[in-house]
């Protein structure tokens, strides 16, 4: 039985201010509809401009994974997107009033408190998840970075660090499921070596990092222009090094907090994705830069799957609608009407069905000795299955017409030759609005596409 997508029950909000830029932020996670995932909203911009959690819109992966889309910017977003894929959320607005999350404790626990105080629903729809089948692997051969991703029966991570310095060592840790992030994963903390903080702060960033949200692992003797700098930033009278290597008084949680707060990043940054991943990810020297470069490999491996796989029907159960009830619908007739059944139909999609058969008139000539059914006609009759999509959403169909406005990304992949069964799949892109149906569309016959397009049209009361 497949799973239903989530979202929040209700509203809740944090403060507190952003680890690079040290601006006060106010965020709100809000509950969303189903299929729009995970977004993020700029309430300090005009217009409040929305931007996806996708690996397209990542821009940068210094110290943080920042998004960008049409010039806005999501700063450090891995840590908040962490907690949501924990919390078995599928759908969720994440509104801010400045371009970088709050880091809180550096860690993903408030955000966990958080989103469980908000409550989980259950929505109309089934969860998107990937299942993986085969092995795949991508690999940073200047750093050695690798990451795998295999078939297993749960979402399990193993992250593996080593950063070639004597003070953290190696680590590892692994999350067998994501039910174990909350007690193992979410407290862990972000880190930083004191050559890498030092540059930090000449890059004017760590704004809002004080010692209660950021591990400092002192790889090198501290000279009195870096404590100078280093009690400034933190707006300290003194500072000192713990036995441990760790600057001042902070106390590790775990003795491998790092290799769980890589292990934490790699979840939010796999997040970007767009969809729940259900197999195991080994991450051996994982950072933001190999995590997004995995995302978006993965998430250009899903698209061309979902585009490549073929749907079943079972065409011996009784037609959700016949050639008669496809007629009081649309007002297409012989010998233009190239659907013969509807096979299911939603307010977000519909399937089609067509018999090819030397009897059609197009075969007369096109082409004598070797008919092939034209493609325009391919298109033509997806769009009939567009046009059962939105006629649906008015009382009385048989009162309009359907018009194209256009079609996009049109590709013929195979022939369809008499005798050949074909399957239609229509998908809104956006709702239908003003008559307006903007779709993505697949045909299938013999087990494999044959042609796909976007398409648009327009419905429009009949003349009197």
């Amino acid at each position: 039985m497949s799973l239903k997508q989530k979202t929040i029950k209700n509203e809740v909000t944090l403060l507190g201010v952003g680890l690079h830029t040290g601006k006060k932020v106010t965020m709100t996670f809000k509950p969303a509809p189903v299929n729009s995932g995970y977004a993020f909203a700029r309430l300090d911009l005009e217009g409040h401009p929305v931007i996806e959690a996708k690996a397209a819109y990542v821009t940068s992966t210094q110290r943080g994974t920042t998004l960008e889309k049409n010039g806005v910017t999501i700063n450090t977003s891995e840590h908040v997107l962490a907690a949501v894929v924990a919390s078995d959320i599928d759908n969720i607005l994440i509104e801010m009033d400045s371009p970088e999350p709050p880091i809180m404790d550096g860690s993903s626990k408030e955000f966990m408190i958080a989103l469980a105080t908000a409550g989980l629903v259950e929505q109309e729809a089934d969860r998107n998840e990937y299942v993986v089948t085969e092995v795949i692997t991508h690999r940073d051969e200047k750093t050695g970075s690798e990451i795998i991703l295999m078939p297993a029966d749960e979402y399990s991570i193993t992250a593996m660090v080593d950063f070639g310095t004597k003070i953290l060592g190696t680590q590892n840790m692994t999350m067998n499921s994501l039910s174990e992030f909350k007690e193992e994963i979410a407290d862990a903390r972000t880190f930083s070596f004191l050559h890498e903080l030092e540059a930090l702060l000449d890059h004017n960033l760590i704004k809002g990092g004080d010692l209660n949200n950021a591990i400092v692992y002192v790889d090198q003797p501290i000279s009195e222009e870096t404590m100078t700098k280093l009690l400034k930033a933190f707006n300290k009278d003194k500072l000192a090094v713990n036995p441990n290597g760790i600057l001042d008084n902070l106390t590790l949680r775990w003795a491998n907090e790092a290799a769980r707060h890589k292990l934490l990043d790699v979840i939010g940054d796999l997040a970007l994705v767009g969809t729940r991943i259900r197999g195991k990810v080994i991450a051996n020297k994982p950072g933001h830069l190999i995590n997004t470069v995995f995302a978006k490999k993965l998430a250009k491996i899903i698209k061309q799957e979902k585009r490549n796989k073929v749907p079943v029907y079972d065409l011996n159960l009784p037609p959700l609608m016949d050639i008669h009830q496809i007629m009081e619908i649309l007002p297409h007739r012989p010998p233009f009407l190239l659907i013969d059944r509807i096979l299911e139909l939603s307010d977000t999609h519909v399937v089609g069905m067509k018999n090819v058969t030397m009897n059609e008139d197009f075969f007369v000539g096109h082409f004598p000795g070797t008919p092939v059914m034209p493609g325009v006609l391919q298109v033509e009759a997806m769009a009939q299955c567009g046009g059962v999509l939105v006629l649906n959403t008015v009382p009385d169909p048989e009162n309009y017409l359907t018009y194209f406005m256009k079609m996009d990304n049109v590709k013929f992949k195979q022939k369809v030759l008499p005798g050949d069964t074909l399957i239609f799949r229509a998908e809104l892109i956006s709702p239908i609005r003003r008559g307006i149906c903007h779709m993505q569309a697949y045909g299938y016959a013999n087990g494999k596409i044959v042609v796909e397009a976007q398409l648009m049209a327009q419905i429009a009361r009949k003349p009197q």
